[in-house]
């Protein structure tokens, strides 16, 4: 049987397994909110643990909280940062808005931590407090968004911002070795005028370093935070002495230079911040998603296809096709994409939701936009290691289909007119003939001028 200890609150007692380090709003939220399987990320309990240490070294330095207490606090959120007792916070996503609860399971771990580190884990003995002390000069209201923007920006510079770079360097290696590569273009799904393999990817490449530069503009608002707003963004019980001590403590524990927001009313009641990075993260994903579906495209067949790309096999493709072999990083992708595009209208409603004082969407928001930027960033690193990297150009179908193309005709329109070559394009079509024995019948162009006239090569 397991042994089990009395936490109190103010609603009174409440047994608490012995072996786990919270307390008895954990465990009121562990019994109230049995919903689904998501729990907090990992990545918004050591951003916690890290605001923690940051408003406990401004509360030291401020004489709020006695030094001999703040040292053991200190302590106990440095062992969380570096990824201990990630058990300890089991709370589900689906509790309240604000995240009071997973902010006060943040407390309550910290406090009976700290009072373990000081040989004093029975109640009556305890001496720090989940609210006097770990809490002090903070409400949920604005410790949960500034830590959501704290894991936002380190999640960011870890994963994300490094995938999409990453990414971008590799389409710029294979744009360099495809960059002789002439083949046909198309528009509408119909041939078209000729270009380079390298041409093509040269788009993504464009497209992805926009989005690269979209992305760090939005992470900069992401450096404004809410903490010092407190209950409403009056700042009750909090100081400007406070707030310039927890925000030197932050920027040098994480390196970043996080600032107070301009406004904390705006700050507690909206997360356009938020939403703006998602946005920027959703240009992204439509970027993908091309992406990957041109090169389906590109790769079909492989014989009875495009299949001017010879995308890497990774597994075999069919349980009963022999050696079918499927483009499946970029159903893979696809697939994450269009989840993710799903996640971006989650946040929109869930950012228009700020009623009054507090958008109590804080938790939702939370999980959903570290999932974004892990999938994302997890998807394009997958795409480029096992994909991307070692596509290959099949050179015969390539210049089969750029030579079958009676879309080179375009290059006739300056020396014969636009009427005289949409001539030579329809019976080429019509009899199934090539553009120069339509020409030469059609007594337009000689075989010489013809040939001179028609050089892809020119065409680019």
């Amino acid at each position: 049987m397991k042994k089990s200890r009395t936490e109190k609150d103010a609603l009174g007692e409440i047994k608490v397994d012995a072996s786990n380090l919270w307390g008895s709003q954990t465990q009121r939220s562990l019994e109230n909110f049995e919903v689904g399987n998501e729990l907090m990320p990992r990545e918004i309990i050591q951003a916690f643990a890290i605001q923690k240490k940051a408003c406990a070294i401004s509360n030291i330095a401020t004489e709020k909280i006695d030094i001999s207490i703040g040292e053991k606090i200190l302590e106990a959120c440095d062992e969380i940062i570096e990824g201990k007792f990630h058990d300890q916070f089991p709370l589900s996503v689906w509790q309240t808005g604000s995240g009071t609860q997973t902010n006060m399971n943040v407390n309550e771990v910290i406090a009976f931590r700290a009072n373990q580190l000081m040989g004093k884990e029975k109640l009556e003995d305890r001496i720090i407090h989940p609210n006097d002390h770990c809490n002090m000069s903070q409400s949920s209201n604005d410790s949960f968004p500034s830590v959501i923007h704290i894991a936002i920006t380190l999640l960011a510079e870890k994963k994300l911002t490094p995938s999409i770079q990453k990414f971008i360097t590799s389409l710029k290696e294979k744009e360099k070795e495809f960059s002789e590569i002439i083949k046909i273009g198309r528009t509408h799904f119909q041939d078209a005028t000729p270009l380079t393999q390298g041409q093509e990817l040269s788009s993504f490449r464009t497209q992805f370093e926009n989005a690269l530069n979209r992305i760090k503009l939005s992470l900069d608002e992401i450096l404004f935070i809410a903490q010092g707003g407190t209950a409403v963004g009056t700042g009750l019980n909090s100081s400007r002495e406070f707030i310039d001590g927890f925000l030197k403590a932050l920027n040098k524990i994480t390196s970043h230079d996080f600032k107070t927001s301009k406004n904390f009313f705006e700050a507690l009641s909206s997360h356009d911040q938020i939403l703006n990075l998602s946005s920027a993260i959703n240009i992204l994903t439509t970027t993908c998603y091309k992406m990957c579906s041109d090169f389906r495209l590109l790769s079909s067949g492989p014989r009875s296809g495009i299949g001017e790309l010879i995308l890497p096999a990774n597994e075999p493709g069919s349980s009963i096709m022999p050696g079918k072999v499927n483009p499946t990083q970029c159903e893979s992708m696809a697939q994450i994409c269009i989840y993710l595009f799903g996640i971006h209208n989650s946040i929109s409603f869930a950012c228009s939701q700020g009623n009054l004082q507090l958008n109590t969407n804080k938790t939702l928001l939370a999980f959903l936009i570290i999932k974004k930027i892990n999938l994302i960033s997890d998807s394009l690193n997958s795409f480029r290691k096992l994909c991307l990297q070692n596509i290959k150009i099949n050179q015969r179908k390539i210049t089969e289909n750029l030579e079958n193309s009676l879309m080179l005709v375009t290059a006739l329109n300056p020396s014969i007119g636009y009427k005289k070559s949409s001539e030579i394009a329809n019976k080429a079509f019509r009899e199934e003939i090539s553009l120069r024995e339509a020409a030469i019948e059609l007594n337009y162009l000689s075989k010489e001028e013809f040939d001179k006239i028609i050089n892809p090569k020119k065409m680019i």
